[in-house]
This record gives structure tokens, C-alpha cells and sequence, in this order.
């Protein structure tokens, strides 16, 4: 087999680690929508139209945003390696598909909290498992929002006077998933996925069966595979939510919340924390305008996410680093 082709003055090795890394983003069913061009002078970030998911995504929205979580942990690596990307987003060159261009602005040490995010990066899960009664202290809340504000987006704590129109929207939304019939499709096909496959949301990782009591976990991901049960153990009552908002509905700005949604993850993570992303309510598009009016109208909700503490949960399987490029002509 020929070497990894390197980029960016980084050896064979380097750069397979560095994509294996930017591959371990969360994106919508594990889909896994990215791919990469390398050369000796850039890294070219491409989403794979391929991997689009026209009932649950048609506006391609949750796609960009897992682009931008895979692009985070590209800078992330990079910073690591000693480099300081220089990122142009939705760039003029490369085709419809090009979202992102990365080149080195200059060599330096990776500061102590990008460490800290880097080691994060291959153990953060999507935990869709009930959480434990234990409150998130406000020091960690606060860590969470400075994560996001650092991404030029804006983490709104939903507050107890809002939880009860919260959950009418999350109800709304996935009853209109349900009503679908290409939807259900989709999530049958992508979910509840066996051993070997590389992509999709496995069984091991789909949770508990939701009940009719839980508040805020009502997606099934088994796929229509057994579950695991867990008797007597509701999901929590009163998790933290958290709304991850753009300041503009472009795709620029799809690109931005993924890369703030995953310093939001990466961060939980390096605290103890866990997280999974309720997302129905944003991706029905009526529900995400009344979210919006919920919040005041200015703001573009791009991810609702519960966080709390809980139990370890298994990983999601990943593409190998070589099925991740773009050949050089651009295909």
C-alpha cells in the first residue's frame, strides 16, 4: 500500500492521525459526511454529497454542522502538531461542496487548554443513556458557554420557566418524524447498525428503549434491534439543556455552530461530563422557527443538548482515514 499522502509539512503518519482525529466528529446518524484533499500546502475540507440525508436533513444544515465539528477537531490536531491553522471557510475555490480551506499561519506550542481538548477528541461519546441525579455545578455551565462564545456562536441556558415549551417543541417534532414515512426510512436504514459496520449509529450505542415517561429522550436508534433495558431506571427528570445558537443562517454560519457545538463537546468532556443532542426539534424546520421566537427571534438554534454526568458509553464505529480523501482531481 502506497504512504498516506502527508500535508502541511507533517510526516505520512501525522497526517493519517490527523484526519483519524478529525474523523472522530459526531454528525447526524454517524453519517460521516466529510472528506479531505490533501496537498503539501492545504487541507481541503469537502462534505460527501453522497452521505446527504434528504428526510431528516433536506436543507443539508445538520450536515454542514458535522463538517464544522470534524473541522474543530482538525484545528485541534493541528494545534497540537505545533501548527496555527490559517481557515477560510466556504471558500470561492473548489465547487459547491468546499467548506473549508486550511493553511499553516505559523508554528507555535499548543497552549494547555487545546491539550486538554485534544485528549478529549478520541474519547467523547454521544451518550444517549440516563444520566445520574447529580447537578452540573454553574463553574461547568460557565466553561461551556465560554466554549461556544469562542466560536463566535451563543449557548442559551434554557431556563425552568421555558422547559414546558421546550418539551411541546421536542413532542411536535418528533411526532412530525414519525408522520414520515421517508423519515422513518432513513432512520431505519442509518440506525441500530451490527458488528463490522463503519458507519450509522450501532445498537450498543442506541441506549434504552425510551419509555413513555421520559421527558427528553424519545428518538429510538435501535433501528428496530433488541435493546438494552434497564429496570426501574428512568431517564432523569431535569437534565441541563442547552440551545447552541448561530448569529445568521448561512452557511458560514452552519460551519461555525458545528465547530462551537464540538468545543461545547469536547469541553464537557475534559470536565466528566456527558452529552447527546436532542435533535428533532431543530431539524423540522417549522419547529426550529418557533425555538427561534422562543429565544427572541435574533438567534438561529442550531443544536439542543442535554448534558449531564452518567455512565460510560461504547463508541461509534468510524471510517478509516484513506476512505476520508478526495482523489486529486477533485472527484
Amino acid at each position: 500500500m502506497e504512504p498516506f499522502p502527508p500535508a502541511l509539512g507533517l510526516s505520512s503518519e501525522q497526517t493519517e492521525q490527523l484526519l483519524r482525529l478529525a474523523g472522530a466528529a459526531p454528525s447526524l446518524h454517524n453519517r460521516q459526511p466529510w472528506r479531505f484533499r490533501l496537498s503539501p500546502e492545504s487541507i481541503e475540507l469537502f462534505c460527501d454529497p453522497r452521505r446527504r440525508l434528504p428526510a431528516a436533513d433536506p436543507d443539508d444544515r445538520e450536515l454542514r454542522v458535522g463538517c464544522g465539528a470534524a473541522l474543530l477537531n482538525l484545528r485541534i490536531a493541528l494545534a497540537q502538531a505545533g501548527i496555527r491553522p490559517d481557515v477560510t471557510l466556504v471558500p470561492r475555490t473548489g465547487g459547491p461542496w468546499a467548506l473549508a480551506h486550511v493553511r499553516v499561519a505559523e508554528h507555535a506550542d499548543p497552549a494547555p487548554p487545546e491539550s486538554e481538548l485534544f485528549r478529549a477528541i478520541p474519547v467523547r461519546r454521544s451518550n444517549r443513556r440516563p444520566f445520574l441525579p447529580d447537578p452540573v455545578p454553574l463553574a461547568h455551565c460557565q466553561a461551556l458557554v465560554r466554549a461556544v462564545q469562542a466560536e463566535d456562536c451563543w449557548l442559551h441556558v434554557v431556563e425552568r420557566s421555558q422547559l414546558g415549551v421546550l418539551e411541546n417543541l421536542v413532542r411536535t417534532a418528533h411526532r412530525a418524524q414519525l408522520d414520515d414515512p421517508a423519515f422513518v426510512a432513513e432512520m431505519l436504514e442509518w440506525t441500530g447498525r451490527g458488528p463490522g459496520e463503519v458507519e450509522g449509529v450501532p445498537a450498543a450505542s442506541a441506549g434504552p428503549l425510551p419509555e413513555p415517561q421520559d421527558q427528553w429522550v424519545l428518538r429510538d436508534f435501535s433501528g428496530g434491534q433488541a435493546r438494552i433495558r434497564l429496570p426501574g431506571k428512568d431517564f432523569e427528570y431535569d437534565p441541563l439543556l442547552l440551545v447552541l445558537c448561530s448569529h445568521s443562517g448561512t452557511r458560514t454560519a452552519d460551519l461555525e455552530a458545528g465547530q462551537a457545538l464540538q468545543r461545547m463537546l469536547l469541553t464537557a468532556t475534559s470536565l466528566g461530563l456527558v452529552a447527546s443532542l436532542i435533535s428533532q426539534v431543530t431539524e423540522v424546520g417549522e419547529v426550529r422557527e418557533e425555538l427561534r421566537r422562543l429565544l427572541g427571534g435574533s438567534l438561529h438554534p442550531q443544536a439542543v443538548v442535554r448534558v449531564g454526568y452518567g455512565t460510560p458509553a461504547p463508541a461509534t464505529p468510524r471510517r478509516e482515514p484513506r476512505e476520508l480523501l478526495v482523489d486529486q482531481a477533485g472527484a
